[in-house]
């Protein structure tokens, strides 16, 4: 059961789908104390098209107000891929598991890189309309990366279980993999998220729910990285 709930929990604060460790969160774009929403980003969302439930303040697949500013997600049924070629950059990063060796599985501790790069910062090509997740599973399949994912149904996006055959608990509980875009911890999945040309993609493992590689708030988290 502890595997089944946890992934949702991971899900929710993606990891999906992640910039320089020790980066700080904006507290301005998390949740107020009190564990509402802030008007303004609940006035964004809704503005924008995006229908929130009003007893519990997220939308039909459990994602909170997208900060003021922020990408809405775009559904993949809705998605329209065209032709037109664009440019971003990916990176797959698992760094954090080198300072929580103790943690991680025996069998796997083989395969974390000793500078903690699975693919270090790449300008791939993506078509208009495709999402992160198009361009993560695209990515790893030309460059020879493992990766396992799950659809979930409830959140309407993919969920990456594994990467380079590290997984969601390999480092202990609180382990598994998110994202970001240009800095942002996005609070919706990957499939979700559809790209812009330039957008800066970064995967990185967490071993702490995020709060090892600045996503912790996982709502509207932005990421500062240190100079």
């Amino acid at each position: 059961m502890l595997r089944r709930v946890l992934p949702l929990l991971l899900a929710l604060l993606l990891l999906l789908a992640l910039p320089a460790c020790g980066g700080k969160t904006d507290p301005a774009a998390a949740p107020t104390p009190e564990g509402g929403f802030k008007e303004e980003d609940i006035a964004y969302s809704e503005s924008q098209g995006m229908e929130l439930d009003p007893e519990t303040g997220r939308d039909k697949y459990l994602t909170d107000p997208v900060p003021e500013g922020k990408p809405m997600p775009v559904e993949p049924q809705d998605a329209t891929v065209t032709d037109q070629e664009f440019h971003c950059t990916f990176s797959i990063s698992c760094a954090t598991i080198l300072d929580n060796m103790e943690k991680c599985d025996k069998d796997k501790r083989e395969l974390v890189p000793e500078d903690g790069w699975i693919l270090e910062p790449t300008e791939v090509v993506f078509f208009e309309g495709e999402s992160v997740f198009q361009v993560l599973k695209r990515t790893c399949k030309q460059k020879g990366i493992h990766m396992e994912f799950e659809n979930t149904p409830i959140y309407n996006s993919a969920y990456i279980e594994g990467i380079h055959n590290l997984y969601e608990f390999d480092v202990g509980e609180g382990s598994g993999w998110m994202y970001s875009v240009n800095g942002w911890y996005p609070n919706y999945g990957c499939s979700r998220y559809a790209l812009k040309d330039g957008d800066v993609v970064e995967w990185r493992y967490t071993c702490d729910l995020g709060y090892d590689v600045g996503g912790g708030y996982a709502v509207g988290g932005t990421v500062a990285a240190e100079g």
